[in-house]
């Protein structure tokens, strides 16, 4: 399987709120790097947690509307085209790094202002 096909996976696992089988194409020591990149979450227990609480952590109705995959070696960067009740139309990246067909690093990057704002 190739890589990008692993991250759609998890997009769609993230869709239908499957956080179980979203988090097991995730390596046990993974870490998680949210927008601003201050915050940094250790561990797929950790990570899958904090799925529990995505209501709170995302804007209120944010929806994809478009999702593309770039396959580098060893990663992915999916480019995101997203809205909500605030914003009418942004695009974020989420920079996906893999150990074999496990990832060990997911981190997103974002306009920060923008996303404060959206709260």
């Amino acid at each position: 399987m190739n890589l990008a096909n692993i991250v759609q996976r998890g997009w769609d696992a993230l869709g239908a709120g499957d956080f179980d089988t979203l988090v097991s194409d995730y390596v046990e020591e993974m870490i998680f790097i949210m927008p601003g990149q201050g915050d940094v979450l250790k561990g797929r227990q950790a990570f899958r947690s904090a799925l529990d609480n995505l209501g709170e952590i995302l804007p209120p109705g944010f929806e994809i509307t478009g999702l593309r995959q770039l396959e580098g070696e060893n990663e992915v960067v999916s480019i995101i085209e997203w809205k909500s009740d605030k914003i009418i139309a942004s695009q974020l990246s989420v920079l996906f790094k893999f150990e074999g067909e496990k990832i060990y690093e997911e981190r997103w990057f974002i306009d920060t202002e923008q996303w404060k704002s959206v709260f």
